[in-house]
């Protein structure tokens, strides 16, 4: 249900945008902006070739970002929320890195690590690295004394609480932090794709479309990164559905 809602919110805003972009190309009358009429059918052409690959390219960065984060910012999340010694101390670490924009990063991270697929997959895991560390924090530290005490009256050691107690209430805050940053890291990741590479969205649009005057193309490829955006932002709903049931079941 819910999966099937977040569908038809999608649906119509891009059928509003739609007609939007198609009103907008008709005042304007320029090939700046072509209408939706001429680039979604060259979209569809384009998906069944070369930009096929460039999506498969950035949405394995993606994917790949969202699997490193989870790895590293779950388990650090966890031990800060179950330890407060440990939690003072990081803790002022985390209020100076975490409201800065990660973006400024990119030349350090490129200096550092040069420019390749990893670097750009580690820019992206730094965005969904402070956001689910904050969220599993929180959710660690505010878990009902009583439900540790009964878990530990029956015998729960310090393993058992991470993965019965601590990780399944963590699991909706995860999911709401990834969710919130993903389009923020697609849009890292336009930026990252622009250098020294032959494969990704950002690639496309700015070096094998805008640079040379391709609109058409460059319009398609946009609508290529959107569609990257939502399919992520369902695959996350979904993921929802199945390992959060008994709260989509609390919403109905």
């Amino acid at each position: 249900m819910i999966l099937r809602r977040k569908a038809k919110e999608i649906s119509l805003g891009v059928l509003v945008i739609t007609v939007l972009w198609q009103l907008f190309s008709m005042i304007l009358n320029k090939n700046i902006l072509p209408s939706p009429v001429e680039v979604i059918p060259l979209f569809f052409k384009l998906m069944a070739g070369e930009l096929s690959l460039h999506f498969l390219a950035s949405g394995a960065r993606v994917l790949a970002s969202i699997v490193l984060s989870v790895l590293f910012a779950v388990p650090l999340g966890l031990m800060l929320g179950q330890s407060q010694k440990l939690n003072r101390l990081v803790a002022p670490m985390i209020a100076v890195l975490y409201p800065i924009p990660k973006i400024v990063f990119l030349p350090i991270v490129y200096v550092l690590m040069g420019i390749s697929d990893f670097s750009k997959i580690f820019l992206i895991s730094l965005i969904l690295f402070f956001q689910i560390l904050v969220v599993v924090r929180d959710e660690a530290m505010n878990l009902p004394e009583e439900l540790l005490i009964s878990a530990k009256s029956l015998g729960a050691g310090r393993m058992a609480l991470y993965f019965f107690i601590y990780g399944p209430a963590s699991i909706p805050g995860i999911l709401t932090s990834i969710r919130i940053s993903i389009s923020t890291a697609i849009a890292v990741l336009f930026l990252a794709e622009q250098s020294l590479t032959e494969f990704g969205l950002g690639y496309f649009i700015i070096v094998k479309s805008y640079q040379v005057l391709r609109y058409k193309e460059m319009y398609g490829g946009i609508l290529a990164i959107s569609l990257l955006g939502a399919f992520f932002y369902l695959l996350i709903g979904l993921l929802e559905k199945r390992l959060n049931r008994h709260r989509i079941e609390e919403r109905k």
